[in-house]
């Protein structure tokens, strides 16, 4: 455990490091603090990787058995998700609202007691493997990294979020540059930013490739729910909030595909959504305890 909380504390340092970069970059419009950022963010997913790497070998399984665990996960993907957008688009700027961002989700996690963040053997109801993998793994002496059901609907849902964080800071841009181009103002910082219609663009596209993965987490979270429980649903408070995710996310497609929704319609739901993920992760896990929940 030594290591993770290691490794946990020089990504802490590299994702700060990393986003006051990118402020640095979009403020003065200095190419090397963008490309220093960029550096400082392939560290920073590195680093975070290893607390997974390392937390998996301590604890003898994915790690995902706890709050502070998945936060790691989901920071690390959406770093991951950011750099990929990032090389596709050349757009450095989204880095300052998508570090910010990870800054406050390393910080939440840095606040957790500690009993959130120990490293503790996984419930029997969530031990549970592929079979094929663990025999065919088994031929190597490897068969303890074997996935199951639950290592999938995890790794699927929390790509799903870190599509729909990255999202959501792409809607914030949004407004904000929006507001820019109605009013007619100028301002240097504004026009840092791409056209308020790429935004756009890029918020529907990240949201279309979350969606898929949310949708697929939640169908693997209930064939997990019925090896473990011997039920597919059972409306706990995290499957029902799931489900209310879903919707807004599928209500926001949908509106896209058929209504034609843009702009900040499409924005302000994007942010709801969002919220929604928060209120999912963190609220389902102190507020209403069930099942699912890590608190």
């Amino acid at each position: 455990m030594i290591l993770s909380l290691l490794f946990f504390t020089f990504s802490f340092v590299f994702y700060a490091i990393t986003a006051l970069l990118y402020i640095g970059s979009w403020v003065f419009k200095k190419r090397w603090l963008g490309q220093a950022a960029t550096a400082m963010a392939v560290i920073a997913a590195f680093s975070t990787g290893m607390i997974l790497i390392f937390r998996a070998t301590e604890a003898g399984h994915a790690p995902f058995s706890n709050l502070w665990e998945s936060m790691m996960l989901f920071v690390w993907a959406v770093n991951v998700g950011y750099l990929i957008m990032e090389y596709k688009h050349k757009f450095r700027v989204m880095g300052a609202f998508v570090m910010t961002f990870e800054v406050l989700a390393m910080l939440s996690a840095f606040l957790l007691p500690y009993k959130f963040k120990s490293a503790e053997p996984l419930n029997p109801a969530l031990q549970n493997k592929w079979h094929w993998m663990t025999d065919l793994l088994s031929r190597w002496g490897a068969q303890k990294y074997a996935i199951g059901w639950l290592d999938f609907h995890v790794v699927t849902t929390f790509i799903g979020y870190a599509g729909f964080a990255i999202s959501f800071g792409i809607s914030i841009m949004f407004l904000l540059k929006n507001r820019s181009e109605e009013g007619g103002r100028k301002s240097a910082l504004m026009d840092a930013f791409p056209e308020a219609r790429v935004l756009d663009e890029l918020g529907y596209r990240t949201i279309a490739w979350g969606f898929p993965f949310l949708t697929t987490g939640i169908i693997s979270g209930a064939v997990w729910a019925n090896y473990a429980w011997g039920t597919y649903w059972s409306w706990d408070p995290k499957e029902t909030w799931s489900l209310i995710t879903w919707f807004i996310y599928a209500a926001y497609l949908h509106a896209r595909v058929t209504k034609g929704w843009r702009g900040r319609k499409a924005a302000y739901l994007s942010i709801a959504g969002f919220l929604a993920v928060i209120f999912l992760y963190w609220g389902v896990s102190f507020v209403l305890p069930g099942l699912h929940a890590y608190a």
